[in-house]
């Protein structure tokens, strides 16, 4: 008989709502839906710089994500025991057996029978003077290791496997430090269809699974192209997958929610945020998602084909984050005739004085400076007059006496301002914070003992190491398409961005099969880059992937963020808006595929 499991993804980062729970365990209870797991993702890799300071404050009970006991755990605990429903979730950050002791507190006054099992062997803090020894590279930039008294976290991104053997040990909750986001279903895929660490197919597709998942609502609407059609998000539907033993699924929400899920939400998810699609690295299985097809089988019900895997890798991706300075910025925004040349006036102004100050003072120059226009075309790259715009504002200096002096020149020029200059005020002025930046590189997997504590029975696991994969042969691309009437690419394809430390991916999906030509055709590199050059740095390297089964195109863009996350001085320093920009543009297509999709 064949089985399927139903797993639920409620968290896609620290601080989501907190709604997907009830939601879920109500749908649940009411017989609405079945599930047998709720998976949450909390950890992003600037997350693990904030727990970890957070840690430092408070060594014993800080460090991990406190949304997990106080929001899921303490409020919903009598029905996660009644239901049977298992919970996974990388809640413990940088201090995991802390997050375990609070929800194993919880269950004991409330008296309940459930097994608690917390992973651990990701955290190397405790190894950094090893690591430094080790002389590592960024795997993406090349540069040295930093300084290890800058080092705030390193965390080795583990696998599934730990978690499938704290299931096969009775454990109803599960608490890991940093797991890659797939990981929480891909584990309990992996316990409940016996699948061995060669399954290399099988692997990938619970992986597919865990990263449609992985990002909550964003699955079932949330960030959707046609977001018009995605109904009340205010009471949106989280994702649940049915998954088959061969590693397909269908991918849904529970009844009478708001949201949506077809090809172009499921599809925008499959692309979101990974790179080579044909060598997407996971600790457990390199996968290729280029030949998945996903299917519409029912309202709300999409079907996704399983994905083809290769060998692991032989290290772990490691994530290290250290300090690099300070920064800060604020809005301004102006209104009136010629705004956007008054916001430029101004910005140019406050940076001057601020330099002369810094000079005057024998601080140094800011490493980094950067003005936006919003709304005068700065976001689109190409300016224009506005009558109304707000101006983003920020800089970064070593030192953050340097920042604050850059600071009180933006409010010292109020009174000198070219007119129409407003701001939104009683939320107190803007104040500098740490610069945290991103370090990754590798780490033998022989080097890494990985604990399971189930309820104080401790294990350990080590993964299997096997040779490299093998390069895929990659797939044939469209026949050419050329056509002379223009049309707007909105009207052709669904698209998603989004960022990995200083890269940005953008996917974008045929809405149908009979388009994939002309976008192959008009979306080269060479168009990309006319159209986001603005984003890009003078070294930025722009790679290109087709996905035959999904119709779809992948766009890689290194060195593309301004150092991603809270490095970047960027309003998008994600790269959130940038499938926006693309769908925006125009291009050539044949008239019979200009007339399907204008009628």
């Amino acid at each position: 008989m064949s089985k399927t499991i139903h797993i639920a993804g409620a968290s896609g980062y620290w601080g989501e709502s907190t709604m997907a729970t009830p939601q879920l365990l109500a749908a649940h209870k009411s017989g609405d839906i079945h599930l047998d797991y709720i998976v949450y993702d909390y950890l992003a890799e600037i997350t693990m710089s904030i727990l970890a300071r957070a840690k430092a404050k408070n060594p014993d009970t800080g460090g991990y994500a406190t949304d997990f006991v106080t929001a899921v755990i303490r409020p919903h605990l009598k029905d996660i025991a009644d239901t049977g429903v298992r919970l996974i979730a990388n809640a413990g950050g940088v201090n995991p057996m802390a997050c375990g002791r609070a929800v194993r507190a919880l269950i004991a006054k409330a008296g309940l029978d459930l097994k608690v099992a917390v992973i651990t062997g990701d955290n190397l803090m405790d190894n950094i003077n090893a690591v430094a020894a080790a002389q590592p590279r960024d795997m993406f930039s090349g540069a040295p290791m930093p300084a290890p008294e800058t080092v705030a976290s390193i965390n080795a991104y583990l696998g599934a496997f730990p978690i499938a053997k704290a299931l096969a040990a009775g454990a109803d909750i599960i608490v890991t430090g940093r797991v890659v986001d797939s990981a929480v279903t891909l584990g309990a895929c992996i316990h409940e269809f016996g699948w061995g660490p060669q399954d290399w197919d099988h692997l990938a597709s619970g992986s597919l699974c865990g990263h449609i998942l992985e990002c909550g609502p964003q699955a079932t609407g949330g960030n959707f192209t046609d977001w018009e059609d995605t109904g009340d998000i205010s009471n949106i539907g989280y994702p649940i997958a049915e998954i088959r033993a061969d590693g397909s699924f269908v991918t849904t929400k529970p009844p009478r929610t708001g949201g949506l899920v077809n090809v172009g939400t499921v599809s925008e998810q499959m692309l979101y945020e990974i790179g080579d699609p044909q060598a997407y690295l996971l600790p457990d299985v390199t996968c290729d998602f280029s030949e998945v097809t996903i299917t519409q089988i029912g309202p709300d019900r999409v079907d996704v084909s399983p994905a083809k895997g290769r060998p692991a890798p032989p290290q772990y991706k490691t994530c290290l984050t250290y300090a690099d300075g300070f920064r800060a910025g604020t809005y301004l925004t102006f209104y009136g005739p010629r705004s956007s040349s008054k916001a430029k006036v101004f910005a140019k102004a406050a940076i001057k004085r601020a330099e002369q100050r810094l000079r005057a003072s024998n601080m140094g120059e800011f490493t980094e400076v950067s003005s936006e226009i919003i709304g005068g075309g700065s976001q689109m790259g190409r300016p224009v007059e506005s009558t109304e715009v707000i101006l983003k504002i920020a800089a970064r200096h070593p030192d953050a006496a340097g920042v604050g002096i850059f600071l009180k020149e933006i409010n010292g020029l109020g009174l000198a301002t070219p007119p129409g200059l407003s701001a939104f005020t009683g939320a107190g002025r803007p104040k500098p914070s740490p610069v945290t930046r991103l370090f990754s590189y590798l780490t033998p997997k022989t080097d890494i003992e990985i604990e399971i504590d189930v309820d104080g029975e401790i294990s350990t696991h080590r993964d299997a190491v096997y040779s490299p994969a093998e390069d895929a042969a990659r797939p044939d691309v469209p026949a050419p398409v050329s056509g002379d009437v223009e049309i707007c690419l909105e009207g052709l394809a669904w698209a998603r961005s989004g960022d990995k430390g200083n890269k940005a991916n953008i996917g974008i999906i045929a809405r149908q099969p009979e388009y994939m030509g002309a976008l192959w055709s008009a979306l080269t590199p060479e168009f990309f880059s006319g159209v986001m050059g603005h984003f890009m740095e003078d070294t930025s390297e722009i790679e290109r992937f087709h996905l035959p089964g999904s119709n779809a195109i992948n766009f890689l863009i290194d060195r593309a963020l301004g150092g991603g996350g809270t490095a970047s001085l960027r309003n998008d320093a994600q790269a959130k808006g940038f499938a926006q920009v693309l769908l925006a543009q125009t291009i050539k297509v044949p008239a019979n595929i200009a007339k399907k999709v204008q009628t």
